[in-house]
């Protein structure tokens, strides 16, 4: 449309352009966003190469020896392994301090015997068959996480494909019966969907139908797109189906030639529902292509044990934090004896979660405090299944990926990446975040698990039939995190994040929470950069 026509039709319009006409990066991001969302977005600001994306490939270069000054850190997870590791290369004297019995905070995986607390439960204890595990925090690394990358490669974990996306698994909801009975194949929405969209745009443009302002061998060309991504009959511009969508019976050979598979009718998919699972570009949170390392996702935190496993002092459970002119001291109760010890240093480098610091007795100035407050922390509940067979690949051909179940209780359904074809495999049953995580979670342990099973039933006819146990996590009742990542406010990003981000005296705080990308590894990983670079230049000017 032109703009006056655009105008004329009672729609707003998206703008490109600054007052004076000319195209810039910022108008052009907000008509990205306006049109596609955040992740679109976001995509724009990687072309730009001003993404969120792994600002950074490596850690910062640091001038100057430390001299031995002494640091503090505080959590032994990402952003704290992170912070140790780099600073003694500088020559920093470090020590950790961990509350759990293990490095890695919520980079966690569940195998047989892991116990998980919770609040107000009963601990959580993994029964999993031997070799069988189960990513219960961290799960997949998307392949612009650049400095979670880094470490992989630095420490020479192996990875391997984390299948994100696959057309083959299933979608439902609570109108998929508008197109018939039995699972739906994502492939069928994603192809049909497409293909009606693509044929009305098709007619519209050859019969000029629509204000579009190209020459009639633009016009030639764009139809040629249209037929292609719509799988359109080329003479009479019809959507008659693909085998993209699948088919009734799949082709083979001999004199199997395979018997094509009736597509829905537009009607069919937008009365469904599930039309809102197409769309043409990933959310940037979202690629297509993760990783995941070989054996679970602790050993990158198993990495840096073996790099500094010296520097940490496990089960110390941190109960006052204080500081000087000269340095800062630090309360904690071993979890052994129950004593009370102090450990004095020149700087601190706090990485536990704001949930969990807000309740630890600390001289901070009202203003910092104030800030913590205003942050809160997303409740979020992931449960594991194991089940005696891999019904899923056997039964329903589905290798890896999620099922969209569109059950705001649970959440979708993912398989496992890993043990393809092996006798027995970890399902994800549950991901829910948010209230629904909260109402989850306070059902007791049998019923989460059958709420999932009658949820994966649906799909699945070995779902409740091989399920032999599962492993519950409700990160908000998880005493050292009590909560999945942080969550801010448009308002406590503006006030209260950039205050978080500077040295308060001698100590800076660190973590996924002090990111943009909250809930990432890649998150805790670069915040840690970002501050060590902070505490050098303060040791460097003192």
């Amino acid at each position: 449309m032109t703009q006056q026509s655009h105008q004329q039709s009672g729609h707003s319009s998206t703008h490109i352009a600054s007052p004076d006409g000319h195209l810039t990066r910022r108008h052009f991001l907000q008509a990205l966003g306006a049109v596609g969302g955040v992740g679109l977005m976001m995509s724009g600001m990687s072309a730009f190469g001003i993404g969120i994306a792994s600002v950074q490939d490596r850690p910062p270069t640091l001038s100057g020896t430390a001299n031995g000054k002494r640091v503090v850190i505080l959590g032994a997870g990402l952003a704290g392994l992170v912070s140790a590791y780099e600073l003694r290369k500088q020559g920093y004297q470090c020590e950790i301090l961990e509350t759990r019995a293990f490095a890695g905070g919520r980079c966690q995986t569940a195998r047989y015997g892991f116990v998980l607390p919770q609040l107000g439960q009963d601990d959580e204890v993994c029964q999993f068959d031997d070799g069988q595990y189960y990513n219960h925090g961290p799960w997949r690394i998307p392949y612009h996480h650049r400095s979670t990358l880094h470490y992989t490669r630095e420490f020479g974990i192996p990875l391997e494909i984390f299948v994100n996306y696959n057309e083959a698994a299933f979608v439902t909801g609570p109108n998929a019966k508008a197109l018939g009975a039995g699972p739906i194949r994502q492939m069928e929405v994603l192809a049909d969907m497409r293909g009606h969209a693509s044929e009305i745009l098709a007619k519209h443009v050859d019969q000029s139908a629509l204000d579009v302002p190209l020459t009639q061998e633009e016009k030639e060309k764009f139809l040629e797109f249209l037929v292609h991504e719509g799988h359109l009959d080329k003479r009479g511009l019809d959507y008659l189906g693909t085998g993209g969508r699948g088919y009734q019976k799949n082709p083979g050979a001999g004199l199997h030639s395979g018997q094509a598979s009736e597509p829905y009718a537009l009607n069919q998919l937008l009365n469904s529902g599930l039309y809102d699972i197409v769309s043409s570009v990933s959310g940037f949170s979202q690629q297509k292509t993760m990783f995941q390392p070989i054996g679970g996702m602790d050993k990158i935190a198993e990495g840096f044990e073996e790099q500094i496993g010296d520097l940490v002092r496990y089960q110390a459970k941190v109960s006052k934090i204080q500081q000087s002119d000269d340095g800062v001291m630090i309360d904690y109760v071993d979890g052994g004896s129950g004593e009370t010890h102090q450990i004095q240093g020149d700087y601190c480098i706090c990485t536990i979660p704001v949930s969990v610091l807000k309740n630890i007795d600390a001289d901070f100035g009202d203003e910092f405090v104030a800030a913590m407050n205003s942050l809160s922390y997303e409740p979020t509940c992931k449960l594991g299944l194991q089940m005696k067979t891999r019904f899923w690949e056997v039964e329903d051909h589905i290798y890896g990926g999620h099922s969209l179940t569109h059950n705001s209780e649970t959440g979708n359904i993912s398989y496992p990446s890993t043990g393809w074809q092996a006798q027995k495999g970890i399902v994800q049953g549950v991901y829910n975040f948010g209230s629904k995580a909260a109402q989850f979670s306070a059902m007791d342990r049998n019923a989460r698990i059958d709420k999932a099973l009658g949820v994966g039933e649906q799909l699945h006819a070995g779902y409740r039939r091989d399920f032999e146990n599962g492993f519950n996590t409700a990160w908000h009742l998880e005493p050292d995190s009590l909560g999945g990542w942080a969550h801010w406010s448009a308002e406590g990003r503006r006030t209260a994040y950039p205050l978080l981000n500077e040295p308060q005296g001698r100590i800076l705080l660190a973590g996924e929470h002090l990111s943009y990308l909250t809930g990432w590894q890649a998150g805790a990983i670069e915040s840690a950069w970002i501050q060590i670079e902070k505490l050098h230049d303060m040791a460097m000017a003192s």
